[in-house]
């Protein structure tokens, strides 16, 4: 593993599992300081014994906690170079008729609004690098920001709607003059350990998964290494040019179609 990140602090939001969980390990593993967010405390202890990574229990909606969150990381390491924000949910969600305005309201206030107050605290905290403003953000989006889920409207409308964000911000840092970059990853389905629970529950686990499989043309599921990989990538200076991107990760799930 090259240590593309050494001397590098990285902070990802929802890390205790899944993407979040691979992409701590993957960025500690390529040298960088790894602070971490999340709610699963036992998850996030392992994680901690595994890595070296330091965890905060937090929420990425509660704007209020966000001061001492950045406060935090800059008194124990003086510095911020990298965010992922990669919190999110589906919790409440449903279709266009059926969602309900609590349900609509918890999916934009983690996956939209939680977006929002990591890149806009991100970008404070690295003005505040010793060189100056630089860094690399990476959000984390969704295929079905560009091919929405018919039953899942709110979460459909809140991963285009931070591939926007990802856009504005990073013409913003560039505008300011400032070495920060902000980008967007869409992963499409991704065997993470949800996915494969929920092959498990049902009644024919193989043909759950040649369904999940089948999405892409490519007839398999991302691995959690490879949307962690492209995280270090765009957090690199390997990408020091790759800033207000979309980058599908999808197996060309979402690039077009067969004709008859």
């Amino acid at each position: 593993m090259a240590r593309r990140l050494e001397g590098k602090v990285a902070l990802i939001t929802g890390g205790t599992t899944g993407i979040g969980a691979a992409t701590v390990r993957r960025l500690a593993e390529e040298g960088a300081q790894v602070v971490f967010t999340g709610s699963k405390e036992a998850e996030a202890a392992a994680l901690c014994a595994e890595t070296g990574a330091a965890f905060h229990k937090h929420r990425v909606q509660d704007a209020a906690s966000w001061p001492a969150l950045i406060e935090a990381i800059l008194a124990a390491h003086c510095r911020l170079d990298v965010a992922f924000a990669n919190a999110g949910t589906e919790s409440g969600d449903a279709s266009i008729e059926d969602v309900g305005i609590e349900g609509w309201n918890n999916v934009v206030a983690i996956n939209q609004t939680g977006v929002m107050l990591t890149v806009q605290h991100a970008i404070a905290a690295m003005k505040r690098n010793p060189e100056g403003a630089t860094g690399s953000i990476v959000i984390n989006s969704s295929m079905n920001a560009t091919r929405p889920l018919g039953n899942y409207v709110t979460y459909s409308v809140t991963k285009a709607a931070v591939c926007a964000l990802a856009k504005s911000a990073a013409v913003h840092c560039g505008q300011k003059g400032y070495k920060i970059r902000v980008n967007a990853i869409l992963p499409g389905v991704v065997e993470t350990p949800l996915i494969q629970q929920i092959m498990n529950a049902q009644a024919d686990p193989a043909a759950t998964r040649a369904i999940y499989e089948g999405m892409a043309p490519m007839g398999r599921m991302a691995q959690l290494e490879e949307i962690s990989g492209l995280v270090a990538y765009l957090a690199s200076d390997e990408a020091g040019f790759i800033s207000g991107a979309e980058i599908a990760i999808d197996g060309a799930t979402t690039a077009g179609m067969m004709g008859v």
